[in-house]
């Protein structure tokens, strides 16, 4: 294919994030879009190279006449309702994370999916981030020996205000340890090569949004957490994700331990660290991004190199590195770690259905 049309359904940020990222692809153009809010879809269509079709209802990105591939950046409770349609069309989509709010519903996506031998990608752009990517080139080319543990440090702000803040509720975004850390627990399965048996959690909404109020309703989104997973090759991982503070230094910190030495990846500086056991010698060294890519959104030029791969495996030249399963792990890890805390015990992976 010379050049893949793509339609994003969902112009709000990572919907003009998108827009952005295929903008410096070559062979790509959005040509369509769809939102039922007309401020965002007017901006994101500001931001394509040409004149695309916009819509307030995503069916008509469907039909054979449509764009070739799809994007799919809506709420996230929204998913469903889109991948309902979206996949009977049949065309390649890249869906973002979380790929639906609840087991039941990414269950029914993965029957879909296998049963059309659809290309279907999950968009969890921290893989790609390129400093990341480094860090765990490193993890899986032996650099460290045997990998015994993964910590995962977000110290960050708040979650954004959205169109109608749809975020603020857990019935909407399948709670925090869904909704945002989707993309960690995706992270501590990729990295470390193998599957979880079990974790323990605590976690709550103790300072951020309690002062808000909407259609009479207090949010109940959790701002802070402390997961902890075991997995079935003896290793395990820990999260420890913090909303309010503003105030860091790196607001993602990532550490892989195994049995020879250690590696760190520092963002959003694009760092990564590398120490000796025998030497006890810390080496650093900056990744270089492109400015033009590194400006394209808010993923430190991940949403570039996540595209880029949807677009190879769109025209057969490589293969979907996000599969609908990996979405479907990483969402039931969060509903664990979720029930974890809620239910203060451990969680084994099989009450989840892994």
């Amino acid at each position: 294919m010379d050049e893949i049309s793509i339609g994003i359904i969902g112009a709000g940020m990572m919907g003009q994030e998108h827009i952005q990222n295929f903008n410096l692809l070559d062979g790509a153009r959005v040509t369509a879009l769809a939102d039922t809010d007309d401020g965002m879809l007017n901006k994101a269509a500001a931001m394509t190279d040409g004149n695309p079709t916009l819509s307030d209802d995503f069916e008509t990105l469907l039909g054979d006449d449509g764009p070739d591939a799809l994007v799919i950046a809506t709420p996230n409770f929204h998913h469903i309702h889109v991948l309902a349609s979206a996949l009977e069309a049949g065309k390649p989509i890249l869906c973002e994370k979380p790929m639906c709010t609840t087991l039941a519903d990414t269950q029914e996506v993965m029957k879909k999916v296998g049963h059309n031998g659809l290309i279907f990608q999950v968009g969890m752009e921290y893989r790609f981030k390129p400093a990341l990517a480094e860090m765990i080139a490193r993890v899986h080319g032996g650099t460290i020996g045997q990998i015994q543990m993964l910590s995962i440090r977000e110290h960050r702000f708040p979650f954004l205000p959205k169109v109608g803040d749809w975020n603020r509720f857990n019935r909407n975004t399948g709670g925090t340890l869904v909704e945002k850390c989707c993309h960690f627990f995706d992270l501590m399965r990729f990295i470390i090569g193998s599957e979880p048996t079990g974790v323990i959690a605590s976690g709550g909404q103790n300072v951020n949004h309690l002062d808000e109020s909407y259609h009479g309703h207090t949010p109940d989104i959790w701002d802070n957490a402390y997961v902890v997973f075991d997995f079935a090759n003896g290793a395990r991982a820990m999260l420890d994700l913090c909303m309010f503070a503003e105030g860091s230094r790196h607001s993602e910190e990532l550490a892989a331990i195994g049995d020879k030495a250690k590696v760190e990846c520092l963002l959003p500086q694009n760092i990564v660290t590398h120490g000796n056991r025998e030497t006890w010698e810390v080496v650093e060294e900056p990744i270089h991004v492109p400015e033009e890519i590194l400006n394209a959104g808010y993923h430190s030029g991940a949403t570039y190199h996540q595209n880029k791969a949807f677009l190879d495996a769109v025209r057969g030249t490589g293969d979907v590195p996000v599969t609908a399963l990996d979405g479907h792990r990483a969402v039931a890890m969060g509903v664990a770690a979720q029930m974890a805390a809620t239910e203060k015990r451990r969680v084994d992976m099989n009450e989840v259905g892994l």
